[in-house]
C-alpha cells in the first residue's frame, strides 16, 4: 500500500484542538462515531490488553452535570486567566477557547469520556506510562479520524479533579480509569493549518541530553 504522503502530513499537521470552531447545532451520527471509534482501536495497546472503553454522552442534563463539574474543578481559574490573558497572542487566545468550551461544554453534540480497565497503584513513571500508553494512541486516532470527516475536538482533562463524581454520574465502575473527556462536533469550516512550532532539531538530542542532533 502506498500513501499520498502530502495529504496524510496534512491530516497530522493541521488535527488541531478546536474549541471556538466547534458546530453546537450540527447533530452527529452515531454511525459517525462509531466509525472513527473503530478507527481508534486499531491503535496499539499494552500486551495487546485492549482495555479500552468509550463513554458517549448526549443526555442533556449529564451533560449539564459535566459541564458543572468541569467549572467546579477550574472554571474560576480560566476566567480569570482569560480576562487577564493579552488577547492578541498565542496563548491569550488559547486561554480564551479554553474559558469558551467551559462556558459551552455542555452545548456540544457528544462528551466521549475514554476509559480504560485498571487503575494506577502508584504515583510511579513506569505505572502511569503503561496505563496511559494503553489508551491514548487510541484517542489520538479518534481525533485523526474524527478530522478527516469534517470533524474536530479536543483533549480535557479539568474534569479528572472531579473523577468520581463523574464516575457516580455515568455509572463508571471503580476499576475503570477515565483518561479525559473529548468534546466532539462538526466543526465550522475545515481550514486548518499548521500550527507555529520551534525546529524540531533543537529539542531533540543524540546520545546525551542536551547533545544536539545537529550541531549549529
Amino acid at each position: 500500500m502506498e500513501f499520498d504522503l502530502a495529504q496524510t502530513d496534512a491530516l497530522l499537521s493541521t488535527t488541531r484542538a478546536v474549541r471556538k470552531r466547534l458546530d453546537l447545532d450540527r447533530e452527529i451520527p452515531d454511525d459517525v462515531l462509531l466509525e472513527c471509534l473503530q478507527l481508534a482501536v486499531q491503535a496499539p495497546t499494552g500486551s495487546n490488553q485492549q482495555g479500552w472503553r468509550w463513554m458517549v454522552i448526549r443526555d442533556a442534563v449529564k451533560k449539564q452535570a459535566l459541564q458543572d463539574l468541569y467549572n467546579e474543578a477550574g472554571g474560576a481559574y480560566l476566567a480569570s486567566a482569560a480576562a487577564d490573558a493579552d488577547a492578541a497572542s498565542q496563548q491569550g487566545r488559547v486561554i480564551d477557547s479554553a474559558n469558551y468550551l467551559a462556558q459551552n461544554l455542555a452545548d456540544v453534540p457528544v462528551l466521549l469520556i475514554p476509559l480504560i480497565i485498571g487503575r494506577l497503584p502508584d504515583n510511579s513513571a513506569n505505572a502511569a506510562a503503561g496505563l496511559m500508553g494503553s489508551i491514548m494512541p487510541a484517542m489520538w486516532s479518534f481525533q485523526l479520524a474524527l478530522r478527516s470527516r469534517g470533524l474536530g475536538s479536543c483533549l480535557t482533562t479539568l474534569h479528572l479533579a472531579k473523577e468520581q463524581e463523574a464516575a457516580d454520574l455515568l455509572g463508571i465502575p471503580d476499576h475503570m480509569t477515565q483518561a479525559g473527556l473529548l468534546p466532539v462536533a462538526y466543526t465550522t469550516g475545515t481550514d486548518f493549518k499548521p500550527a507555529k512550532r520551534d525546529d524540531v532539531a533543537k529539542i531533540t538530542y543524540l546520545d546525551t541530553y542536551k547533545n544536539p542532533i545537529r550541531p549549529d
